[in-house]
């Protein structure tokens, strides 16, 4: 049994990072994750960590810092939101092409423009296909134990991948809730010492990095990458059966909610969750046969798992707080509804995009998203593939 908190999501994922003790973290504050540095400097000037803060000039020099650090041996991590994940975006190619096991926590945030400082995936989808590990969180607690489980991850033999966590801006980050913290010795000895493979400090053995790669060999580093996400299927299991040894709170590629029985579902990741369950809840209650999945892993993506939990549906809304443009629907639509595209028979998937820029997602949404679910059930025909859920008419 952990330590009971009242926390915002921001201040458990410092108390997480102050936990973990890195070596190096280099950082440039934006809303809203700028209380995760704030918090976490404060244990630096404390002396509560060893850590070596950098205060960068820029996200894309923050995360220029965590490569040389991390290129160098220690172990390191690093915060940010929105426009300033996207001013890492050549950076983030590089962290994970020289294969450095960095964590980052993503506090997701509306990219601009129009300005917009309030929670929605866009930042997150945007760097799906940057080579980083991807976990995606529905409240504080989450957030707090996926960081974590996110440090032995990305530093497994195996991976050697660098790992994004996200949570939905102030609806998690700000809000403040019920939450279990581990002891520091626990999280010590789950993380373990951090051993480095081919340091730059190691004068013994000279490596280079950032070599020229041209045609001789980028194809093949670049299946190596592809291969380490592989092979991080498995890691991402074992790393969470044994924090569930640990914390008792159990995690997998996916959670599932009255989804056995269920001819239809929905499926959403981080904070919508919640919502989605007291509706559904409700629908069930009035002989409604409709469940929940909760994606927690995007990257990699779990699609055999997905497969087999889903395959039974009739039925299937994906919910995408991000969109798109020009596209088929939104990202996590496109990926989920290709995953089942091979089953035969398939669930009719369907797509809604919803909560843009921090607007909220009623409970009204969520019954119209089961009204439309069971239309396709009881007519076999799709009306709407793409539904913009909370825009005004």
């Amino acid at each position: 049994m952990g330590k009971p908190v009242a926390m915002t999501g921001n201040i458990a994922v410092a108390n997480a990072m102050r936990q973990i003790n890195p070596d190096v973290c280099a950082a440039y504050p934006i809303t809203p994750s700028t209380e995760v540095m704030q918090q976490f400097a404060s244990f630096v000037a404390d002396g509560k960590v060893d850590t070596e803060l950098v205060t960068a000039e820029s996200e894309h020099s923050a995360m220029s810092a965590c490569i040389g650090a991390a290129a160098a041996g220690g172990r390191v991590m690093t915060a940010t939101s929105a426009n300033g994940l996207a001013l890492m975006w050549e950076m983030l190619y590089i962290a994970s092409g020289n294969r450095l096991p960095i964590v980052m926590t993503v506090v997701n945030r509306a990219l601009s423009a129009p300005i917009n400082i309030h929670g929605d995936h866009s930042d997150g989808m945007g760097a799906r296909d940057s080579g980083w590990i991807q976990i995606y969180s529905e409240n504080a607690q989450e957030a707090y134990d996926n960081l974590i489980q996110a440090v032995v991850i990305g530093q497994h033999r195996d991976v050697r991948l660098p790992v994004m966590v996200g949570m939905d801006g102030f609806i998690i980050s700000h809000s403040i809730e019920n939450l279990e913290l581990l002891s520091d010795q626990e999280v010590k000895d789950f993380i373990g010492e951090y051993l480095p493979l081919y340091p730059l400090l190691n004068i013994k053995q000279p490596v280079t990095y950032g070599p020229l790669d041209l045609q001789d060999y980028y194809s093949e580093h670049k299946r190596q990458q592809a291969e380490a996400m592989k092979l991080a299927k498995p890691v991402i299991l074992k790393v969470a059966q044994d924090f569930a040894a640990l914390s008792g709170r159990k995690y997998g590629f996916f959670e599932t909610y009255r989804l056995d029985d269920a001819e239809m579902a929905i499926l959403t990741l981080g904070s919508s969750a919640g919502t989605a369950r007291f509706v559904i809840d409700r629908a069930r209650e009035q002989g409604v046969k409709v469940g929940l999945i909760k994606l927690r892993v995007f990257r990699p993506f779990p699609m055999k798992e997905l497969q087999a939990a889903l395959g039974h549906l009739k039925a299937l809304a994906v919910m995408d707080r991000c969109d798109s443009f020009g596209a088929a629907g939104g990202p996590v639509f496109s990926e989920v509804r290709s995953a089942l595209y091979d089953l035969s028979p398939h669930p009719a998937v369907v797509n809604y995009i919803y909560g843009l820029g921090g607007r909220d997602l009623g409970i009204a949404h969520i019954e119209q998203v089961i009204r439309d679910l069971q239309e396709i059930r009881q007519t076999g025909c799709i009306r709407e593939l793409l539904t913009y859920l909370t825009v005004r008419e």
